[in-house]
């Protein structure tokens, strides 16, 4: 999807947030079920964990985890100051336990953090990166991860032809608007889905703010990092939800 005023590296701005929070639960395939398969994949660390958020959006991923694990502190990060007011709004009830402030995810200013982290996790972020951003990430994060700690990414791919594409974008589409007459008894967010472009496979431009990887070579950039135990989880309409895990010592 494109945009006219950006706001950051990516490309993302104040009026695609506002867009996103009000069409995120018509356009982001069984987003409930992804904020879940990621809780799962983290369910095997113990005791308080340190969870660092890349894009929290408005909350709802966090808000998961939170509630999933009463030991689990999040800091969440994004480019959008209404994202974070939206988020801290909604995880008040957390105190503490969460805390976020404003980043660019294309830049490595924050890959440092003053805290130790156990896991990272992402959802509809990291493909606003191009490949190398992306591999530079995958090596950052690994660096910042306690031994054992993990990495949990839901997002979209390249595919690698054009029946594979044309696949993911008809699955998208058939999505939507299943959703949009699930929720509304209408087909009216689907219009919009349609009309606005947000279909990536349909509308892809080079100079947009999105740019996908294929799959494959993503899990083949954690290994490169020095990950284990890479994997993919789910799989949708070109979405998808993978992990990988920083090896414990000894």
């Amino acid at each position: 999807m494109s945009t006219e005023t950006p706001a950051d590296q990516t490309g993302w701005s104040e009026e695609t947030s506002r867009l996103f929070i009000d069409y995120g639960r018509y356009f982001v395939p069984e987003r409930d079920h992804q904020m879940h398969i990621i809780a799962a994949l983290l369910s095997y660390l113990g005791g308080p964990c340190v969870i660092l958020e890349l894009c929290c959006g408005e909350g709802l991923l966090a808000e998961v985890l939170l509630d999933s694990f009463p030991t689990f502190t999040v800091h969440g990060l994004d480019g959008s100051a209404e994202m974070l007011q939206r988020a801290r709004e909604r995880l008040i009830r957390f105190e503490n336990r969460f805390q976020c402030r404003g980043f660019d995810l294309a830049s490595t200013y924050w890959r440092k953090p003053e805290f130790p982290v156990h896991a990272v996790v992402s959802s509809m972020a990291i493909h606003h990166l191009t490949g190398p951003q992306k591999q530079k990430l995958f090596s950052d994060v690994y660096q910042m991860l306690l031994d054992g700690g993990a990495f949990v990414i839901a997002d979209i791919v390249e595919h690698q032809n054009e029946a594979g594409t044309r696949i993911a974008a008809e699955t998208w589409d058939k999505a939507v608007r299943k959703r949009s007459i699930e929720l509304d008894g209408n087909a009216e967010a689907f219009e919009f889905f349609e009309r606005e472009g947000w279909n990536t496979f349909w509308y892809l431009d080079p100079e947009d703010i999105d740019k996908p990887s294929p799959l494959f070579e993503q899990l083949k950039w954690l290994e490169n990092a020095g990950f284990e135990n890479v994997d993919v989880h789910w799989m949708l309409a070109g979405h998808t939800v993978f992990s990988a895990r920083k090896p414990r010592v000894g």
